[in-house]
């Protein structure tokens, strides 16, 4: 709620921050390159927030088998504090959301970056299960997602994380995926999927150094489709995620 409080106060249509209040700023994220301030900054991301939890509340009331919200996506954020474009974290408020029913739920991320805001807030917890498939962290921000990042607690194993290095390409990237993702998932045995579908591993991208094409991306997609319906009776948050190559790959992600 501090937080929250500190997003909202400097949201308002302001002069230049005082030292304080620049200090004050940065102890939450805000007023970095990667986070800037900005008149209605609040409203924005809560508007973000509030598309992944609708997508929630339709998939979890059985309204809708899938939901998808391509706004959604921003998953670097702690509960205290901005990171990497992300001012509030989506996917991690509508998990919560969705716990409090009870269910299990298992997290995918596909964005070239590791979903870190989402692993660290549920690295304790057994019932959500973390999967992301990303650029090492020893090149690409937001370095993390190691392979001994694995939970902490009663969620030991519940964090699973696979490291790739620049330049993988699609039939690599697919082999890790297909090995890792459907047995883990199985495994767990979620009652609702959510999965982000950043871009940025696309070749093209030119903040990341993954060279994957649409076709893999979009067989993960399928993929997922089919683990939703085979273990979630349908049930499948889809959310959007970075990416970078904004006339040629963003477009036709959606699209796809």
């Amino acid at each position: 709620r501090r937080y929250i409080a500190a997003v909202q106060r400097f949201s308002a249509p302001q002069a230049a921050l005082s030292p304080s209040e620049q200090r004050e700023a940065l102890a939450f994220g805000l007023g970095t390159a990667d986070n800037p301030i900005f008149p209605g900054m609040h409203d924005s991301a809560a508007l973000v927030v509030g598309g992944a939890l609708r997508a929630a509340e339709l998939v979890m009331s059985g309204t809708v088998d899938h939901a998808v919200h391509l706004g959604g996506g921003l998953h670097h954020a702690l509960p205290d504090r901005a990171a990497g474009f992300c001012i509030y974290n989506a996917p991690a408020v509508a998990i919560a959301h969705i716990r409090k029913t009870g269910a299990r739920v298992a997290y995918v991320d596909i964005d070239a970056h590791h979903g870190d805001g989402v692993q660290w807030i549920f690295y304790e917890d057994p019932d959500v299960l973390t999967v992301s498939i990303h650029e090492s962290g020893h090149y690409l921000f937001p370095g993390t997602g190691h392979e001994h990042e694995r939970g902490r607690g009663p969620g030991w194993g519940t964090a699973i994380n696979i490291p790739l290095a620049p330049g993988t390409g699609d039939d690599s990237w697919l082999q890790c995926f297909e090995a890792v993702v459907p047995p883990a998932l199985r495994a767990f045995r979620p009652d609702v999927l959510v999965t982000q579908h950043g871009c940025d591993a696309h070749r093209w991208d030119p903040l990341t150094h993954l060279s994957v094409s649409l076709r893999a991306l979009t067989r993960a997609a399928a993929i997922l489709h089919n683990l939703a319906h085979e273990l979630c009776e349908g049930r499948w948050i889809v959310l959007g995620g970075g990416g970078y190559d904004l006339l040629r790959v963003v477009p036709a992600a959606a699209q796809d």
